[in-house]
């Protein structure tokens, strides 16, 4: 992890303690999401980004217990507060850059991204590199608990169409990124994009 990512970890390292019990009905919503990725049993999949790992058992009750289940985070502090919640018993976790993964090419049947689009150094970049991870025909699922009108609120700041998670320019990225924006859903308590990896 060669790149700066000093203000992600301090600012996520500060909360992981608490993480969970500042958002305790989002549980949920992040099984709801985890259903529409559209996972088989045996399948492999990813949580990038996965913080406290919320979305873990989620994931392994979608793949079955011959399926392989990964969460990947930037903060230790995070993974750490996984593990003492538990979530380690659905499946690996790794201390790792979601630009940067140590996957192999094509590894994966699909992703869950829970917030992680907004914490990327180079959004773009990162797109690209969970495309590399999944093999062609895989799926990608960028969620929020809450949609960009009621996080903007939330941050005290105005809905811009600036935004990363604005269809036109997330679709943008996508397809730059060698994803097709397949559904897109922007509520006030949900946000969900699900997207196929290109051939």
């Amino acid at each position: 992890m060669a790149e700066d990512h000093t203000h992600v970890q301090e600012f996520f390292s500060a909360r992981a303690a608490g993480w969970d019990s500042r958002f305790p009905d989002d549980g949920p919503a992040y099984a709801a999401a985890v259903g529409e990725l559209g996972l088989r049993p045996g399948d492999t999949v990813l949580d990038a980004g996965c913080g406290t790992a919320r979305a873990l058992p989620a994931l392994r009750d979608a793949v079955g217990r011959d399926g392989t289940v990964l969460g990947a985070d930037l903060t230790s502090a995070m993974l750490d507060a996984a593990l003492r919640a538990g979530r380690g018993t659905s499946g690996a976790l790794l201390l790792a850059d979601a630009e940067r993964l140590p996957l192999r090419d094509g590894s994966l049947d699909a992703v869950f991204a829970a917030g992680l689009i907004s914490h990327l150094r180079h959004p773009g970049r990162g797109l690209m590199e969970l495309a590399r991870v999944v093999r062609p025909g895989g799926r990608l699922a960028l969620f929020h608990p809450v949609g960009r009108a009621a996080l903007a609120a939330r941050h005290g700041r105005a809905l811009s169409e600036d935004d990363l998670r604005a269809e036109p320019r997330l679709a943008l990225l996508l397809a730059e990124a060698g994803w097709r924006l397949e559904s897109y859903t922007d509520e006030d308590d949900r946000f969900l994009a699900l997207s196929v990896r290109s051939a």
